[in-house]
């Protein structure tokens, strides 16, 4: 591919948003997708050890040296098992790949660029062609439609009877987090007690990254993480996993069974945040912070009582001041233990009750307050959050309160975890059809994005508050339709927790059962900015690198790893985020899995 070819952007504004909507929505329930191929990123995936440097086209620039790790699932069927050909049933359970990219500046010449990945259920994978299935949770693999009464009993005794050493082996492969604090005790366990070795690279000839191109400084850690208590680490250079823990190792009152993938980090400190859900009689969620500079873990708030659901949830906000819990309508039946009946996530969630409201709770995270609001919003569901900040107008200054503006790509339904199964993604026995040709499922099934603007008593270390006070009025300013939105949304990391203007995402268009754009959202103006995607291309998440020294809020490139699915082959797409216009791009030649999410270490 020549420089010349690269592609261009264009831009819709807010009048076209209803037109917008309605051909997305046109090309689901007609069936457009057909024409889209996809299935390269889904089947038929390898892993490469390498390193192996990949061709680069353009112009990718220097100052975005570093490592890209991204993480998600990889293959979803394992043939040769004692029953035959296994398939997972659900996108969010295939089996666990990481990637590196490594973007290497020398000091003289062209960038250049490094592939390398790895699987991380190599166990699963032999569990399963041992015993033609898996009996640990999922979030959602289908039960054998023959199994009677006595045998689902069984096989749900089997999966909350698996032993703690066994648990290692669990599939997790939703996000990576560098240099997580507060976990030494447990780095590089699964080698010091012989479940894993640590090993150089097998397979195809590496290549040996030299001195004097500037790539990601030593990580001290890298961990993955899905949407329960447990971490699996992996070596920062080889991939190979090396380690497991559950989130007991940093609290023992972290007891619960589900967590967020979507840990949050202080901009500013490093500190860690996230929060715990423990089922019982009554639901727990305790929201907790590592402080970077010790490893020590407090709990800063316990969250029960009456309403308060178990649930399942992705994502949650940070700002300066606040922690901000959201409790979407992802109700879990009987406080969260029908997931051991069920044996996954979504055959344990109940029926969506548009009168099941999304509950809000605010978390002082300077002064020891606990909760400090809680707020209720329409029924409704979100897999993620964008950015929160927060801003005092004339009216929190007359009234003591602080203003919290939280962004969130929302659902109208659960439906959109149906369309996730493999046999919609992948338009087996008509499985897209039958999904999509419905008009409202399709409707409840397309993003928008919301900004939610509360406002809640601003905490000081002289104020008495006892509990949350009274649910206030909330005030929706945004709500922006697909595909002027979009899923995997990210933004210039320099303004996390700080007011945002640009949202960068994968929109759906309807041509592809899958995310079949890039698009870049200004929630100031409206508009959306859309980089022109060749036919057949299906974009991964769009990670922001910000320009060294660079003031505009999108001065700085996006980095996504794209499809090619009429060749069957994947690039690292580089694109400038202020115009959306491809930059340059590294020909990796094979299809690499389609993954959830990524980060950028800058070198």
């Amino acid at each position: 591919m020549k420089h010349d070819d690269l592609r261009s952007a264009f831009k819709r504004t807010e009048v076209d948003e209803k037109a917008d909507f309605q051909e997305s929505l046109n090309n689901f329930v007609g069936g457009a997708y057909t024409e889209w191929p996809n299935e390269a990123g889904f089947d038929g995936l390898t892993e490469e050890r390498g390193p192996i440097e990949v061709p680069v086209a353009g112009q990718i620039p220097s100052w975005a040296a570093g490592s890209l790790f991204r993480t998600g699932p990889g293959i979803y069927k394992i043939e040769g098992t004692s029953v035959g050909t296994f398939y997972t049933s659900h996108w969010f359970d295939g089996l666990a790949h990481t990637h590196r990219f490594d973007i290497v500046s020398g000091d003289q010449g062209p960038v250049k660029v490094f592939y390398s990945s790895r699987r991380q259920s190599e166990q699963m994978m032999e569990h399963i062609k041992e015993n033609g299935g898996r009996k640990y949770y999922s979030f959602g693999q289908r039960s054998d439609p023959c199994l009677g009464l006595f045998s689902k009993i069984m096989s749900s005794w089997q999966a909350a009877r698996v032993p703690q050493d066994e648990k290692w082996i669990e599939n997790i492969n939703v996000v990576v987090h560098p240099d997580l604090p507060g976990l030494d005790a447990a780095a590089g366990n699964l080698v010091d007690t012989g479940k894993a070795q640590a090993r150089l690279p097998t397979g195809k000839t590496a290549v040996t990254i030299t001195a004097g191109g500037h790539r990601a400084a030593t990580l001290k850690n890298l961990w993955i993480a899905t949407d329960n208590a447990m971490l699996k680490q992996v070596d920062p250079e080889s991939l190979e996993p090396i380690g497991f823990t559950t989130q007991k190792t940093l609290h023992p009152d972290l007891k619960g069974p589900l967590s967020c993938a979507h840990a949050q980090r202080d901009p500013d400190t490093g500190d860690l945040f996230n929060w715990n859900q423990e089922f019982g009689r009554q639901t727990v969620y305790r929201i907790f912070r590592v402080k970077a500079a010790t490893g020590e873990t407090d709990v800063m708030a316990t969250i029960q009582g009456p309403g308060v659901k178990a649930a399942y949830i992705h994502s949650f906000y940070l700002t300066p001041s606040f922690v901000v819990l959201c409790i979407p309508s992802s109700h879990v039946g009987l406080g969260g233990i029908k997931i051991a009946w069920e044996r996954n996530v979504i055959d344990a969630i109940e029926p969506f009750d548009s009168h099941k409201k999304c509950k809000w709770f605010v978390v002082d995270r300077l002064h020891g307050k606990g909760v400090v609001a809680s707020f209720e919003t329409d029924a409704g569901f979100f897999f993620h959050t964008v950015n929160a900040f927060e801003e005092q107008d004339v009216v929190d200054v007359r009234d003591g309160t602080t203003s919290l503006f939280c962004d969130v790509i929302e659902y109208a339904s659960l439906d959109v975890m149906s369309s996730l199964y493999y046999d919609v993604l992948l338009q087996k026995d008509k499985a897209a059809e039958k999904f999509w040709s419905n008009d409202q499922r399709a409707r409840d099934t397309m993003t928008h994005m919301a900004r939610y603007h509360f406002r809640v008593p601003s905490p000081t270390e002289e104020t008495k508050m006892d509990g949350a006070t009274p649910s206030q009025a909330v005030a929706k300013q945004l709500d922006i339709p697909a595909p002027h939105c979009g899923e995997l949304p990210t933004i210039n990391p320099n303004f996390a927790t700080r007011r945002h203007r640009y949202v960068y995402s994968l929109p759906y268009w309807g041509r592809s059962t899958s995310m079949d754009g890039i698009v870049k959202t200004d929630t100031l103006t409206r508009e959306a900015l859309f980089w022109d995607i060749p036919p057949g291309h299906s974009p991964g998440e769009a990670i922001f690198v910000p320009r060294p020294g660079g003031t505009d809020e999108d001065d700085g490139v996006l980095l996504s790893v794209v499809l090619n699915g009429n060749t069957r082959t994947s690039f690292l797409l580089c694109l400038d985020a202020k115009t959306m216009v491809e930059a340059g791009r590294a020909e990796v030649g094979f299809a690499v899995a389609f993954g959830f999410h990524g980060t950028h270490v800058a070198a």
